[in-house]
């Protein structure tokens, strides 16, 4: 034995680095860690306490994955392995690293496999799930296992559905402090608001006194106020499915965004969550977070606020009996009030009944329109019926029938009939006619709005197409009235003209200054008020599933819903036979849509004494979203196996509070990583169910991730024959043609190559099994991390990955002769320029790691791998640094050279290295480029810190330089040292 020969038995033998040695290396290590909780963190109180937490922390996340029944194929790990590299850097770091994987597994892929073949859900779950951890097991991620959860575990179920009883039980109260002190608004606990109630400080809707309601009375206007309620509103309903969807999962061809599914507006009763009221706060607090630019900009349009006026118009005719009503419009230019020539309603606007389908009566005859057209109405008014209930009625029924992106195409004739109805116009009384149009939706405003055609092009092309009257009432400063209304609208900033009534004149007025003169002038006549409204709508939180949370409420035989108490969490799921829902016919008014869990009725129907005797109550029959539980996984993380809290306050500060010092105001994760696709539905959710526990003081974080990185992805190129039919990719072959282009054939016929992503149906997935087997995981990652920056898409090219393979084979010969298995590193000094090389690559390696740019890193550790392997001896020194810099990225194989170099125990906490002399970055010399008229002429090696005139001076007298020359006269020097200098001759 050598004196570099580690002592063990199964060292001394033939082994080069091969697949089957990568194999080998990596699951004993695997194993080895689980068996001694390498990766285990430490929380500073309860099960999982530690020394550790006496360190900084470092809270990592991957966003939560759906266990596909598909498995993984290359492009999934992408994210995963990134994250791996930081954390096993960080610990190398000292800090103490939470990172952990679950699984969110409620999700409609399960139901509708259960509904196709009878089988439980959570068995198909369970099984995809295991799929999933032994792939990434065999990943090598450094993940704390006794955190791992999953949404459908009994005891997450629990804590999902306390979270959803504290919103339940709370109300948003704008007068509120917020506890981070950036102003008021905040979730307070319903008993405040009963007590403002009784004190009249939050009048009831009808002006009567608490104590003058009753019971039923009392529920009901605590009901309207609760952050969770229930409402009958327009929802997407997609039939394909058999559920109703969120907008968010509605894709803007108006197809379900899973199945690609028709989706039809229809009016359900269903749990909504009152995000709206947080619009405010889920814009502003963007900016306490490290988060990409284009995802905050993202959540802004998606929540769009805007400000601008509500307006009052009477409408005579549509009330009860005829009565006079009214029909409020919010507009963001109140200033152009003055020009409403007609109104637009949505389709399913209450003014004429709802939303056609779900019991609502659509019948010509039951619309609050008038019996005949009034005297003076226009032909192209009428839409060819000889009264205005057929004509609103066959309306309505074929915008029924569009979808979402249809109503909004820019592009579309915008369509329209006349229901029959005045407005009147505030500021003129003037009689505007009320059009019913389906390019006006409900989702937005009021459902309302007031037409400029003068101002707005979609107007005033719908004015052009219905003879409705086109009235200026802005034009340019410079030449006010030189505006040509027939050639088309006048859409820029101007002044106001022909704006003024006994009351108040605008005419002059800039459009700011004339939307606040009109906002106050409406406000002082009661015709109208300020307003802010969104985009965004209150979240749609029912689904009409089998596999999902169940609601932890019950209903009385009046309609309120209870709360039940905590000790009778969770509310499990009932076994049922049939998971498929009873389809919703929309022509039929007395049916509606019963979810699976309605046919269990000796679950539904319980008795139970909830304060008021033993009395006879129903359980909800929907289920929440599959969004609950992914909306607070990262506390449980924290705290897995606490049964008396959500999670402890002292692990939660720990993990997520504030740092201040550190430039984190709000707290939350220290990395969440995860594709941006995510922007505007699971990360404006989690942040809204965080914000109300921050205001209830269950968490100490305002926010729950503070920086955000969204990776790329790893596309593929698949390949079709001439018919159009993908063959398979890892069959085709690729040659040159004569002028040089790529030819690619399959079975020697010539396909055609597209980019895109990987899918079975395109013939071109890859698996980590595949990937495993060929070559091992080491090398695997180490490929994925260097194809390019890791938040940009990436082309998988397998044929490539050998590459990364001839990397990791050097180091292992760089240390192990792959002949007698013996150790042979070299115990003597590294010579200058070996230990000058580790030190820049430990400086540049360090800096590459924490800027996550991985694939940078490992061009620098191929660098230094390749000196050493031009050296006749590796020097221990240098070849443990590069072994302790490549152990991010390949932790097995660096495992195991530590283990041969002598070392008993897991790198995974030896300290990273450090450069221990300054001076060894100090370049000995650097190449100056020398220039003359541009074109470089000779080039000289310098000292680093030459001055300008000592360079300038051997520049000049370069050899190269004075050929150029040619006894020509310089005009000017200009001097960059100590890389470059160029000469101007004369």
């Amino acid at each position: 034995m050598t004196e570099n020969q580690t002592p063990q038995g199964d060292d001394a033998m033939p082994m080069r680095y091969t697949a089957a040695l990568a194999e080998t290396i990596e699951t004993s290590w695997q194993d080895r860690w689980e068996a001694e909780g390498t990766f285990h963190s430490d929380n500073p109180v309860g099960a999982l306490a530690g020394p550790r937490a006496a360190e900084d922390k470092f809270f990592l996340l991957d966003m939560f994955p759906y266990p596909s029944g598909k498995g993984l194929h290359v492009g999934h790990p992408l994210g995963y392995i990134a994250t791996d590299v930081v954390a096993r850097f960080t610990r190398m770091t000292g800090r103490n690293v939470l990172y952990t994987m679950g699984y969110d597994a409620f999700g409609l892929p399960a139901e509708q496999y259960a509904v196709a073949t009878g089988q439980h859900p959570r068995v198909s779950t369970e099984a995809n799930i295991a799929t999933m951890r032994r792939q990434l097991r065999r990943l090598g991620l450094s993940h704390d296992p006794r955190r791992s959860i999953q949404t459908i575990d009994t005891d997450y179920v629990r804590w999902t559905q306390w979270i959803f009883l504290k919103i339940f039980g709370s109300w948003f109260d704008p007068a509120a402090p917020r506890r981070d002190g950036r102003g008021r608004g905040a979730a307070r606990p319903v008993s405040e608001l009963v007590d403002k109630l009784k004190s009249g400080e939050v009048p009831t809707p009808d002006g009567r006194s608490w104590a003058e309601l009753s019971a039923g009375e009392r529920a009901d206007v605590i009901d309207s106020h609760r952050l969770a309620y229930v409402s009958s509103a327009p929802v997407n309903w997609c039939p394909g499915l058999g559920t109703v969807l969120a907008n968010e999962e509605v894709t803007a061809e108006g197809r379900s965004e899973r199945g690609n599914f028709p989706v039809f507006k229809r009016n359900l009763r269903q749990w909504m969550m009152r995000i709206t009221a947080y619009a405010d706060r889920l814009v502003a607090d963007l900016d306490t977070v490290d988060w990409p630019e284009k995802v905050k900009l993202m959540q802004r349009n998606w929540i769009g606020r805007s400000e601008g006026a509500e307006v009052d118009f009477a409408v005579e005719g549509a009330g009860a009996g005829g009565a006079v009503t009214t029909l409020t419009v919010y507009t963001t230019r109140p200033d152009t009030l003055f020009g409403a020539t007609f109104m637009v309603v949505a389709p399913e606007h209450p003014l004429l009944g709802g939303l056609p389908g779900a019991g609502v009566d659509n019948d010509a005859a039951a619309l609050a329109v008038p019996a005949a057209w009034p005297e003076g109405t226009r032909e192209a008014w009428k839409g060819g019926h000889a009264t205005p209930g057929p004509a609103v009625a066959d309306y309505r029924a074929v915008a029924a029938g569009a979808t979402q992106a249809e109503r909004t195409d820019e592009s579309r004739a915008k369509t329209g009939v006349f229901t029959g109805l005045f407005g009147v116009n505030p500021v003129n009384g003037q009689r505007v006619p009320i059009f019913v149009a389906d390019y006006v939706l409900m989702g937005y405003g009021t459902g309302a709005i007031m037409a400029v055609p003068a101002h707005d092009d979609r107007d005033w092309a719908f004015a052009r197409a219905y003879d409705l009257d086109i009235v200026q009432t802005i034009g340019p400063a410079d030449d006010p009235r030189g505006v040509d209304l027939a050639a088309g609208a006048f859409t820029g900033d101007g002044v106001a003209v022909d704006c003024a009534n006994e009351e108040i004149s605008l005419n002059g007025m800039s459009k700011e200054e004339a939307k606040t003169a009109m906002t106050a002038w409406l406000e002082s006549k009661g015709a109208g008020r300020g307003a802010v409204t969104y985009r965004l709508r209150d979240w749609l939180f029912s689904r009409q599933r089998y596999w999902g949370e169940p609601f932890p409420v019950v209903w009385d035989e009046d309609g309120h819903a209870h709360a039940l108490p905590e000790t009778s969490l969770p509310v499990e799921l009932p076994e049922v036979s049939d998971y498929s829902p009873r389809s919703y016919d929309p022509d039929d008014a007395a049916s509606s849509l019963q979810p699976p869990l309605g046919k269990a009725k000796d679950w539904v129907e319980v008795e139970l004494d909830l304060g008021e005797g033993r009395r006879t109550y129903y359980r909800e029959t929907n289920t929440m979203p599959q969004w609950a539980g992914s909306c607070w996984y990262e506390l449980r993380y924290i705290d897995p196996t606490d049964e008396d809290a959500l999670v402890d306050p002292a692990n939660e500060a720990y993990w997520m509070g504030p740092r201040p010092e550190a430039g984190n105001v709000s707290g939350g994760t220290d990395l969440y990583v995860g594709g941006v696709e995510h922007a505007v539905l699971h990360l404006l959710y989690s942040r809204f169910w965080h914000k109300v526990l921050f205001d209830l003081g269950i968490v100490s974080s305002s926010e729950p991730y503070h920086r955000l990185f969204n990776q790329g992805y790893v596309q593929a190129y698949a390949y079709t024959d001439s018919r159009g039919q993908y063959v398979p990719a890892d069959e085709v072959e690729e040659s040159s043609a004569g002028d040089g282009s790529a030819v690619f054939t399959w079975r020697g016929r010539p396909v055609a190559r597209e980019y895109g992503k990987m899918g079975k149906s395109l013939k071109n997935i890859v698996t980590p099994d595949d990937m495993y087997a060929a070559y091992g995981a080491d090398t695997f990652r180490v490929y994925e991390m260097s194809m390019g920056p890791l938040d940009q898409d990436r082309p998988w090219d397998t044929r490539a990955v050998a590459g990364s393979q001839r990397f990791l084979q050097r180091l292992w010969r760089n240390v192990v002769d792959e002949t007698t298995g013996e150790t042979i590193v070299s115990e003597e000094s590294a010579d200058e320029e070996t230990r000058r090389l580790v030190a820049r690559t430990v400086v540049g390696v360090r800096e590459d790691y924490e800027g996550m740019r991985l694939n940078t890193a490992i061009a620098k550790l191929i660098v230094l791998n390749n000196h050493l392997t031009g050296l006749k001896k590796v020097p221990r020194e240098a070849v443990e640094a590069l072994t302790l810099m490549t152990s991010p990225v390949a932790p097995h194989i660096s495992e195991e050279i530590w283990r041969r170099l002598g070392h008993e125990h897991s790198l995974a906490y030896e300290d990273f290295p450090e450069v221990a002399d300054e001076s060894l970055l100090v370049a000995e010399s650097v190449t100056c480029v020398v220039q003359v008229k541009g074109k470089v002429r000779d080039r000289l090696e310098v000292d680093p810190g030459i001055d300008a005139a000592e360079l300038e001076r051997l520049a000049l007298a370069a050899p190269g330089v004075v050929r150029a020359l040619d006894g020509r006269d310089v005009r000017k020097v200009i001097v960059k040292a100590p890389r470059l200098v160029s000469v101007v001759p004369q």
